[in-house]
């Protein structure tokens, strides 16, 4: 069932066709249900920060807690580093996913998988682990409230020397400001697992401390319902990020850059407990 979004929740190009296509735009959010789906079918085969992500978790022996783990992007990659991993996430739909890819994997895969469902900001799971993982930016879908929770979080779950590697972003300077203020949205193309194509607009004025991403089928005919997925995350720069680390008694070791975007690129962070 679509939830209580209307055209005016999303702004930009997006939210302009969204008011064209009138009844025929069925909208969702991207974790409920239907729009789950949409993302798994778009992000399964997205390999970025997937290999600078298994590179640092090869390097630290020991047990992984991956914590909004989705359908299993990540999830399945470091199962195949032979750990075991503890996978946490809030959405049941994105669960269900994810048991849906395991009840596929080899036995050898799925025994050693731990899916849990809940708040990446508020969990407790009675034990601790050498790695600590959050890809995908997820951070960003954190308010400050609930990322100080998960900072401490974090911190109780960690073992003696162990690792939280999370991605955020790193704004990119653009050599013509004015013209980057101007052109507050880009049009992504993509093909899904499925085989299905997408158009994804990615609306994110300068200055602005939120992105709006919402995901339409590339080809819209003239009748029928259009499925339409959207979210709304924050944007948190890695000095930002850094600084709240800092003084929830977390540190900074060392970031990885990833490959840029439109106007930012992810950087991948190394993060220890304070000495």
């Amino acid at each position: 069932m679509a939830v209580a979004l209307t055209p005016l929740s999303i702004p930009g190009r997006a939210g302009q066709l969204v008011s064209q296509l009138g009844d025929r735009a069925e909208l969702h959010d991207v974790y409920d249900e239907t729009g789950s789906r949409v993302y798994h079918d778009v992000s399964v085969r997205d390999t970025h920060e997937v290999r600078e992500l298994v590179a640092l978790v090869r390097r630290i022996p020991g047990a992984v807690l991956e914590l909004a783990a989705g359908s299993g992007r990540l999830t399945m990659p470091l199962l195949a580093l032979g750990r075991e991993v503890t996978a946490v996430e809030l959405s049941a739909a994105m669960l269900e996913l994810l048991s849906e890819r395991l009840a596929e994997a080899p036995e050898r895969l799925r025994e050693r998988c731990v899916p849990v469902q809940a708040d990446m900001s508020s969990f407790a799971l009675g034990r601790r682990f050498e790695v600590i993982v959050l890809g995908t930016t997820s951070i960003s879908l954190l308010d400050e409230e609930g990322r100080a929770g998960l900072y401490a979080a974090v911190r109780e779950h960690l073992a003696p020397g162990g690792r939280f590697l999370l991605s955020t972003v790193d704004i990119v300077t653009p050599d013509d400001p004015e013209a980057a203020e101007a052109v507050p949205e880009a049009v992504i193309a993509a093909v899904g697992a499925g085989g299905r194509a997408y158009r994804m607009h990615d609306y994110w004025p300068a200055g602005a401390d939120t992105r709006t991403v919402t995901i339409f089928p590339a080809e819209i005919g003239d009748e029928g319902p259009v499925t339409v997925c959207t979210t709304t995350v924050g944007v948190l720069p890695v000095d930002q990020l850094g600084a709240e680390l800092g003084r929830a008694g977390l540190t900074v070791l060392s970031g990885h850059p990833l490959p840029g975007a439109w106007r930012y690129r992810d950087v991948l962070l190394e993060v220890g407990v304070t000495a």
